[in-house]
């Protein structure tokens, strides 16, 4: 805290008795005496601030704590700052919360920390100026040996400023060792600035000292900062080590391998840690039995193991070890503590239990449940109320039925054998069971399961006794026909009298009916409806209702059983077709498939008889045709050339009884490929169901095509054009340039010539353009090579070996640059003479027949298709070959119809 301020006037006092009467008016109920610390404006992180008496406000606080998060508060009051703090005004407050949680009191004490702001007198202006700047009022590295011999006071260090030069300087101290606990241990000599200390200090009980050096002028003026200063304690090693319990206890299982861990002892010293006077070493000094020798210590972890497996829980049960702890590794002029550790050794399941008896009698009335009739015990050598002693019992024969079940008493370990499911003496008078026991822990021996356990037989006898109706089967049924009328009975529920095996004299009566059916009538249990039923229409799961009955006798005992209703079918309902609209996708689809159901019963439902309503003036027969494909569907299929549109196709279905009913069916022709197409694109057909291309489309696809040749022509005549000498074409350009296309219809515009040899008429390419050539595509040794050139021309066949040639020119194109020229010649030497012989093999194979397209093969794409064999011989001799353009693929529809708005 800060030295003292000069005492005010006076006139004052008044006015700090009335602050002070109203600081104890606000805190009364569970505030304390306020504190006020005077600190610098800034303060660092983990500093000392001050010291608050705790005590004087709540004497056993258990619970201490601060409402400002950069302050801690220790046990002993002491305020430190936990983050670095900077006061911007002249005050700051924080509560400090005391509470005691066994008697829920809980106290409160503000504390003010006010900043110190000291005006220098006129007379020190100038020299605060001019003074220089610190050299010695810094933090001084200071200790001193624990338990010193003195002589006292000891000098330990002197703290000075350089303030001294222009001011006449008082040191002073404060804290812990000065004016807090242990008080006057320290003090400092108020002109020198020397530190003495005054009696020995004990390290254990203080490790250091931080205290606070101040620098005053006799005026009050302090030119300083507070420094702390902090005097460290030196160890001595004059404390024993101390075991953390005076005797140890653990156990070990007996039989255990050797190296099995059977606990840990630990000691403490209250020297200075990480040093020899801290450094500690275990070890067993005795053993008691003390033969033979059963265990050993790690000297520096304290783990005891067992050296041998001879451990024996029947011979001896218990070893008591002395054991020892000595400092300074051991050493001999060590300290040392000793300890006792007491093992017990566990049990293990050697001993089986075995019943005292081996077989018992006894009886139970029948009908009875939940009783308990008969208990069984038996003799366990084991240590009792353990696993190893408790008993597990179980019923090995004669519960087939679930009858029986056997329980463990935890307190005596008997067996109670209960009833938990009817005995019928009708049904068996006597029943034989046998019980096994075995422990909860299992059998620690080598031995199965089944030699392991001690069996008894047990006989129960069952008693007759008088009991009511039976409600046997518990669910019965009953058959009613749909469409019934009201009033329709049939048989219902039938209980029986277990003694006589009769329902005579039974009553009955309907406990639940959901939908209020049926009646049940009181003396032999029929059920009459109320109104008719639909099979169909009652929407019940399986078809059965469930009612409940209860069936009473004479002396007014009962049973409830279920009666289930089955309502039969009857054929009153005609086959029909749900799906009333089909679509028809005329260049994939020739039919589309009907489906007809019928709700009735499958003995009144399928096979189905399909065939065409005649409607007078309509010709259904000469358009359409019915083929059956199974029991349940027809394949509808289309005659001769319909036009694309929509038809109502009247069909009529019977089922097996010749019950029938006719439904429109709604038949969509389409151009399309899914039914999805002919959907989207009902609105944008012409009145005739066609899409029919412009010129403008027509002419837009091929100038689009022509421009990607031409492009490519001109990638080649630019790579090539500079050539000084011949190129070698490599036989796997053909992956090169090539674009993939999943869709191969309609087809292409190939036309074969007599020479075998492929020609693409392709519109026409600005003069004086050569693009880069499509390389041929090897697949099972046929190449084929396009180009695009001005106009129409024929490739010729050039024989020859090899493969490198020259063309002296470019034929028949129209190629003005002779960089172009260069490169359709070098082009034209390779590709002819190859193209030649694979073109000629095209025509014929071995045996100079026809060949099947050996080259290319392709899957079977549907009969029908407008593009034909695209194979190399294909027969097709269509000249302009535009035909497919009326067919094009969905997405070049969208192209062809936005030309044709235009």
């Amino acid at each position: 805290m800060a030295p003292d301020r000069p005492a005010r006037s006076r006139s004052g006092a008044p006015c700090r008795l009335l602050l002070l009467t109203l600081s104890i008016l606000i805190f009364s109920c569970d505030a304390c005496r306020k504190v006020t610390l005077h600190v610098p404006s800034k303060l660092d992180a983990e500093k000392f601030v001050g010291r608050v008496n705790l005590k004087e406000c709540l004497q056993s606080a258990n619970l201490i704590y601060s409402s400002d998060p950069d302050f801690q508060i220790l046990e002993d009051g002491s305020v430190y700052t936990t983050n670095a703090i900077l006061l911007s005004s002249e005050e700051r407050t924080f509560t400090i919360l005391l509470s005691n949680t066994e008697n829920q009191e809980e106290k409160k004490i503000l504390v003010l920390l006010q900043r110190q702001t000291k005006v220098l007198s006129k007379r020190h202006s100038r020299e605060k100026v001019l003074r220089r700047g610190k050299r010695r009022w810094a933090p001084i590295p200071c200790s001193m040996q624990e338990n010193s011999l003195g002589p006292f006071p000891l000098f330990l260090q002197q703290i000075q400023s350089d303030t001294a030069q222009n001011y006449t300087i008082f040191y002073s101290i404060r804290g812990p060792g000065v004016d807090r606990e242990p008080t006057n241990l320290f003090y400092v000599e108020r002109d020198t600035g020397n530190l003495f200390c005054t009696r020995p200090v004990d390290r254990e009980q203080y490790e250091s000292f931080e205290l606070i050096a101040f620098a005053t002028t006799p005026d009050g003026y302090t030119p300083e900062l507070p420094l702390p200063l902090l005097i460290r304690v030196e160890d001595e090693n004059d404390n024993y080590p101390i075991f953390t319990e005076t005797t140890y206890v653990f156990t070990v299982p007996e039989n255990c391998r050797i190296g099995s861990t059977v606990g840990q002892v630990c000691a403490t010293d209250k020297d200075e840690p990480d040093t020899m006077h801290t450094r500690l070493k275990y070890s067993i000094i005795q053993q008691l039995p003390a033969s033979p020798t059963l265990f050993s210590m790690h000297p520096t972890t304290g783990v005891i193991t067992t050296s041998s497996s001879q451990l024996d829980r029947e011979r001896i049960d218990k070893y008591q070890l002395k054991i020892k702890v000595q400092d300074m590794d051991g050493q001999y002029f060590g300290l040392q503590t000793t300890s006792t550790c007491i093992i017990t050794i566990e049990d293990v399941n050697d001993n089986l239990p075995t019943f005292t008896r081996t077989s018992y009698v006894t009886s139970v009335d029948e009908n009875r449940v939940d009783v308990e009739i008969l208990r069984v015990t038996v003799e366990d050598k084991d240590l009792i109320n353990t696993p190893n002693w408790r008993a597990n019992y179980t019923i090995l024969k004669g519960n087939e039925n679930g009858n029986f079940k056997i329980v463990t008493d935890p307190k005596t370990n008997e067996g109670i054998l209960c009833v938990v499911k009817p005995l019928n003496y009708e049904e068996r008078q006597q029943v034989i069971v046998q019980i096994g026991v075995v422990n909860e822990a299992p059998y620690s021996k080598e031995a199965s399961s089944r030699s392991a356990m001690s069996t008894a037989t047990v006989t129960v006898n069952v008693k007759n006794q008088d009991e009511g109706p039976e409600c046997s089967p518990a669910v019965q049924t009953a058959k009613i026909k749909e469409n019934a009328p009201p009033g329709t009975k049939s048989s219902g529920y039938k209980a029986y009298d277990p003694e006589t095996r009769s329902s005579s004299g039974l009553r009955y009566k309907k406990l639940t009916d959901p939908r209020g059916w049926v009646t049940v009538d009181e003396n032999s249990g029929s059920i009459t409806t109320f109104r008719s039923l639909d099979r169909e229409r009652e929407n019940i799961r399986g078809y059965m209702y469930n009612i409940t009955v209860l069936a009473s006798g004479r002396d007014g005992r009962t049973c409830t059983g279920t009666l289930g209703i089955i309502l039969e079918d009857m054929n009153d309902n005609g086959p029909v077709i749900r799906k009333e609209t089909v679509v028809i996708c005329k260049p994939v689809m020739s039919s589309a498939t009907v489906v007809a159901a019928d709700p009735d019963d499958p003995i009144n439902g399928p096979p189905f008889d399909f065939s065409l309503e005649s409607v007078s003036d309509a010709g259904i027969e000469r358009m359409w045709r019915l083929t059956k494909i199974n029991d349940t569907a027809a394949r509808l299929s289309y005659m001769n050339d319909l036009p694309f549109g929509t038809y109502q196709v009247p069909i009529r279905v019977k089922d097996r009884h010749g019950l029938s009913l006719v439904t429109p069916l709604k038949v969509m022709l389409c151009d399309c490929i899914t039914e999805n197409d002919c959907t989207v694109r009902l609105d944008q057909r012409t009145g005739n169901g066609e899409v029919r291309l412009g010129k403008w489309a027509i002419l837009a696809i091929l100038l689009g095509i022509a421009l990607l040749f031409c492009i490519l022509f001109t990638l080649v005549c630019g790579a090539t054009g500079t050539a000084k000498q011949p190129k070698v074409f490599p036989d796997d350009l053909a992956q090169q340039n090539l674009i993939v296309s999943n869709t191969e219809a309609p087809g292409d515009d190939k036309i074969c010539s007599t020479n075998g040899f492929t020609v693409h008429t392709v519109g026409s390419s600005p003069p004086g353009i050569c693009g880069t050539m499509g390389p041929g595509v090897k697949n099972g040794g046929q190449e084929t090579i396009e180009m695009v050139k001005g106009g129409h021309q024929t490739l010729e066949s050039c024989r020859g070996t090899g493969h490198h040639h020259t063309l002296d020119s470019c034929r028949g194109g129209h190629v003005e640059t002779d960089n172009c020229r260069y490169t359709y010649s070098e082009w034209h030497n390779f590709t002819q003479p190859r193209l030649g012989e694979k073109v000629q093999l095209c025509d014929q194979d071995d045996n100079h027949k026809h060949a099947q397209d050996y080259v290319l093969p392709y899957n079977y794409e549907g009969k029908g298709s407008v593009a034909g064999s695209i194979g190399c011989c294909s027969e097709r001799q269509e000249e302009d070959g535009l035909e497919f353009l009326d067919h094009l693929e969905p997405k070049f529809r969208t192209l062809a119809e936005a030309c044709i708005r235009r």
